[in-house]
């Protein structure tokens, strides 16, 4: 039982402590549990992931931005945006932001792991990874060299397509973008139609992955609505960690050890009011310092995306339909009766792969196009028929921070990605720009007479498009990097993912990742885990215990 003192009552021992259910947490939690002579604790903030909307694919739009399912974080302004400050949505529910994410999968290049090893991280290369995000898959087309069958994580195809996402995927070729039909094999160069996360058209989360066939082992325990306060760190050991749940202060011990899934935000936020990070800002707020690390919360790295939107004529897309009382009607009864339709769709259905200039080796530049235009995310679409195509730049070279605002483990941290802060990172911006005019003014879109309305045709020098790159870029939730795994002085975890330093603690979440992925970053997540539970187990046979 819990007291009602001030002082945390102890809930017990475990073995494992996994603080966070999310992409990485559930998974954890699964390969953790599968040995029945270890005992799992997995602690969530968030609740139980019962909300209609999460299920339905096209629900994002209300589990964003909704504190029953998302932290509700806002960046702070960003010069790179002329001063504006953006919505930050992380997941805070079972399956974390795989809840509430746009469910595309993704693995990104062979490179950008081959580089993570180049970093000085034996084991995480793309032939070293490869096995891991085979392991889990459920490739709805079977399994080969690449791919994997048999594994929870469900990969299906789109369930629905649109004439004006076609005709783009034509232009694209036109302009020299090659058409692909699987961007997971290493190399994804080429335009086609995303994969997405979903079992016949109800999205699939890593809570109903990986968590819920665990539920029933006696030797895990799932508490929700457990916010972590602090990690118990003595003599450089995490020893526990204490958190509140209904309102009351309780402590878990770890036999073995304490691992982080709480993302990056969470992790290194967690890690700063332990007393773990940089030294100064520790002291700054008055937090006695367990260990100075300085590369806690440090790195940042997310994909601007710069939505540019087109008005076109002769052809139907989803604003119409959202504007109609009977097309809403459609759509639900389509839904509901077939599992297919607009329902079914994830924010972006059509995507490509391209380098911003020939001298790249790989392809650099990531678009996400959709048939439909709003002003912000959440809003309305507009009235008349358009398609969006939103472009990123993969490996932007800006680099931001998490850094706390109070030792309150309630207040959230200060979060500044410090977008398009170098001039690379705008003359990338200028480039995608440039070719999304050009994709656009190609033949096979020419009988829909694109009209570009955001940012508008009017901007034509470099000073003006990187200006309305800041106007209509925005975050398309990949925050990755702040708790990075290396061996130089900005690190935070070796190559098998333990703290520097710190004994007893291990970070597996996107935090981790040296530089970040070419594409969507919730896959890769994943793969994290698996490996890093498959490392978990070795040193746990290499100790004897």
């Amino acid at each position: 039982m819990i007291s009602t003192t001030n002082s945390p009552a102890s809930i017990g021992s475990f073995d494992y402590i996994v603080v966070g259910a999310g992409s990485a947490g559930c998974v954890l939690a699964n390969r953790l549990s599968a040995d029945p002579t270890v005992s799992v604790l997995l602690l969530e903030a968030g609740g139980r992931d019962n909300y209609i909307w999460i299920h339905i694919p096209i629900g994002y739009l209300y589990t964003q931005n909704n504190p029953r399912t998302d932290w509700c974080f806002r960046t702070e302004p960003q010069p790179g945006l002329n001063g504006r400050a953006l919505n930050y949505p992380r997941g805070r529910v079972l399956g974390g932001s795989s809840s509430i994410n746009g469910m595309i999968y993704m693995r990104g290049q062979a490179q950008d792991y081959d580089h993570w090893r180049q970093l000085g991280n034996p084991g995480w290369s793309w032939e070293s990874v490869l096995p891991y995000f085979k392991r889990s898959q459920n490739q709805v087309r079977g399994a080969d060299a690449e791919h994997g069958a048999g594994g929870e994580w469900h990969v299906e195809e789109m369930r629905l397509s649109w004439e004006i996402l076609d005709a783009f995927r034509e232009a694209a070729a036109e302009t020299g973008i090659p058409k692909t039909e699987d961007f997971n094999r290493g190399d994804n160069e080429g335009c086609g139609y995303f994969q997405v996360n979903q079992r016949r058209g109800v999205r699939w989360s890593s809570a109903k992955a990986f968590l819920r066939p665990a539920l029933k082992r006696p030797n895990l325990t799932v508490l929700t609505g457990a916010q972590a306060s602090r990690l118990c760190v003595a003599e450089r050991r995490v020893t526990g960690i204490e958190f509140t749940r209904r309102n009351l202060p309780a402590r878990a011990d770890a036999n073995c050890e304490v691992i982080l899934a709480t993302g990056s935000v969470g992790s290194p936020q967690l890690l700063q009011v332990s007393g773990i990070g940089p030294g100064a800002l520790l002291r700054s707020h008055g937090i006695a310092v367990a260990h100075d690390l300085a590369g806690v919360g440090e790195n940042l790295q997310d994909h601007l995306q710069i939505r540019m939107a087109y008005r076109i004529r002769n052809t139907r897309t989803l604003n119409e339909r959202a504007n109609s009382l009977f097309g809403r009607v459609g759509m639900g009864l389509e839904y509901f009766l077939m599992k297919r339709g607009p329902l079914t769709m994830a924010p972006s259905q059509l995507g490509a792969f391209t380098r911003s200039d020939p001298s790249r080796a790989t392809p650099n530049l990531q678009y996400h196009v959709q048939p439909l235009s709003l002003d912000r995310f959440g809003e309305p679409p507009h009235k008349f028929p358009a398609f969006t195509a939103a472009v990123c730049n993969l490996r932007p070279e800006s680099r931001g921070s998490i850094r706390i605002r109070s030792p309150d483990p309630a207040t959230a941290p200060i979060i500044d990605p410090n977008y398009l802060a170098t001039p690379e990172d705008q003359r990338v911006a200028v480039a995608a720009m440039r070719l999304t005019r050009r994709i656009c003014a190609a033949p096979a879109l020419a009988r829909f007479a694109p009209e570009e309305f955001v940012p508008g045709s009017s901007h034509h020098t470099d000073e003006e498009m990187v200006r309305a790159a800041g106007d209509c870029g925005t975050t398309i939730f990949h925050p990755v990097g702040t708790c990075a795994m290396g061996q130089d002085g900005n690190s935070v975890v070796d190559e098998r993912l333990r703290v520097h330093g710190i004994a007893g603690l291990r970070i597996a979440d996107a935090s981790i990742m040296p530089t970040i992925t070419s594409g969507n970053t919730n896959s890769p997540t994943i793969m994290i885990a698996e490996k890093a539970s498959d490392m978990i187990r070795e040193d746990r046979r290499a100790r004897g215990t």
